[in-house]
């Protein structure tokens, strides 16, 4: 479970980075679809980008 230090930085990520829970989760989804069709012109360089960072940013949190 997450202590409050955790839940505090989360949140504040989502509202600096994403705006809303339902678009970092939106990145999120896009992460996991990438991990099953990653192949050449499928998800733009920005599209990429954005999901990296939005996986080091929550497992920075979480560690």
């Amino acid at each position: 479970m997450l202590n409050k230090n955790q839940l505090d930085e989360l949140s504040q990520i989502i509202e600096d980075q994403y705006g809303t829970p339902e678009t970092l989760a939106n990145w999120l989804d896009l992460a996991v679809e990438m991990l099953f069709y990653v192949e050449e012109n499928t998800f733009s360089r920005v599209e990429i980008q954005e999901v990296a960072t939005a996986l080091k940013s929550i497992a920075r949190v979480l560690r």
